[in-house]
């Protein structure tokens, strides 16, 4: 079993240099084929070598060969990030069919989420295609009853255009339609509970960055991240934060 986890990490790294290819060129309306991919100062074209998932960034030491310009570490980040999030998917959901529906869930998160970082963009291209894929999947992988879905998907977009309205746009067009599509995939009581760890997570941070001075007062700031953090609480770990909870509440 360890070969196979192992496995499905180095495939998970590869796909996600993959989705940072996607999340780099798609929100900037660049082709994801063409050209080859190259260094973002000099425009060195990176060789086979340059490009293996995370181990090309430590034999270049964060650096291009060509002109020594520091590479972001968004980079092998979200590549050794793919490939445990696989992973963990495996462990806590199993070899079921719903496996599809947990990577391909890992995979939308990959590159919204490294999108938003760098451009303050959930792209509509992406949510379009994923949206696309899951309804697809759907079709062949009842994962939960369509009125579940539809409800999801009403209670995701009704309550974060609410929360855009009272806040005076605190609430972003993108976050709004991918708690749409969550709710669609995930039905209505886990993207209840991933809308409040989101908020939870946003306000934790949030904080932190305020008090430590990397977070400025009134200033944007990605909420992709904890909706990614907070989704996947909720769905691998639903069942017992609730459990959790209502222990809490008896013992209080």
């Amino acid at each position: 079993m360890i070969l196979v986890y192992a496995y499905i990490f180095i495939v998970g790294t590869a796909l996600g240099s993959f989705y940072n290819v996607v999340a780099l060129r798609v929100s900037v309306r660049k082709s994801i084929v063409t050209p080859r991919s190259s260094c973002l100062s000099c425009g060195h074209v990176l060789t086979v070598l340059e490009l293996i998932p995370v181990l090309s960034y430590l034999m270049l030491r964060g650096r291009c060969k060509q002109c020594g310009t520091k590479i972001s570490s968004i980079y092998p980040v979200f590549e050794l990030l793919t490939g445990l999030l696989l992973v963990l998917s495996v462990i806590v959901v199993g070899w079921s069919l719903e496996i599809i529906i947990a990577w391909t869930l890992v995979s939308l998160f990959m590159i919204i989420v490294v999108s938003d970082l760098l451009y303050m963009l959930i792209p509509n291209s992406i949510l379009l295609f994923f949206s696309g894929l899951f309804f697809f999947e759907k079709l062949f992988l009842p994962f939960n009853s369509w009125w579940d879905s539809v409800i999801g998907l009403t209670a995701g977009f009704g309550i974060l255009s609410l929360i855009a309205i009272v806040s005076r746009g605190g609430m972003g067009g993108g976050d709004i339609k991918l708690f749409a599509l969550l709710g669609f995939v995930l039905g209505w009581k886990i993207v209840m509970m991933s809308l409040i760890l989101s908020l939870f997570f946003g306000s934790l941070f949030g904080v932190i960055g305020l008090l430590t001075g990397h977070v400025k007062k009134r200033e944007p700031m990605p909420f992709g991240p904890y909706i990614m953090l907070g989704t996947l609480c909720a769905y691998f770990f639903g069942y017992e934060i609730m459990k959790f909870y209502s222990s809490f509440l008896l013992l209080s």
